[in-house]
């Protein structure tokens, strides 16, 4: 296990990731235009012109999910510092069976799965975040400041 100074100074370093200039570009891509209704679009924009910024979130969340699993960095702490994780594990867990399946990886983003699920209060969460998905794209009067971090 991780010092708490070990686990900030990790957690800060992913934070800086985050805010490189083709990461920001996919998260933000993710945040804004990826709300698939099903698996098989989701496999369709996989090989398609949106796979590299697809791959760059989930897998920069699978990996992150794997230091928490692996004790680099404390769980609670990657919890109360993060959330887009949810966000992304969110819009992915209805298919997720399915892709395994089509990609024919069992293991596909089961990290990031993990440190979800172990997440106390992981379905409120994802309620919540499955409630922002379903007003994706409705008009919702007044433009609110996109935050990129």
């Amino acid at each position: 296990m991780t010092t708490q100074y070990e686990s900030a100074d990790l957690l800060l370093k992913l934070y800086d990731l985050r805010r490189e200039a083709v990461m920001r570009k996919a998260r933000a891509w993710f945040r804004a235009d990826f709300h698939p209704a099903t698996a098989a679009e989701i496999l369709t924009m996989y090989r398609g012109k949106n796979s590299a910024p697809y791959r760059m979130v989930t897998t920069y969340w699978n990996m992150a999910a794997a230091l928490v699993l692996h004790g680099a960095i404390d769980e609670q702490m990657f919890a109360d510092t993060n959330g887009e994780h949810v966000m992304v594990y969110g819009r992915l867990e209805p298919h997720l069976a399915e892709l395994r399946a089509a990609l024919k990886n069992p293991g596909y983003l089961d990290q990031l799965e993990k440190v979800i699920l172990r997440m106390p209060d992981a379905q409120a969460r994802l309620a919540r975040v499955r409630g922002t998905a379903a007003t994706a794209g409705k008009p919702r009067g007044a433009k609110r400041p996109r935050r990129v971090a």
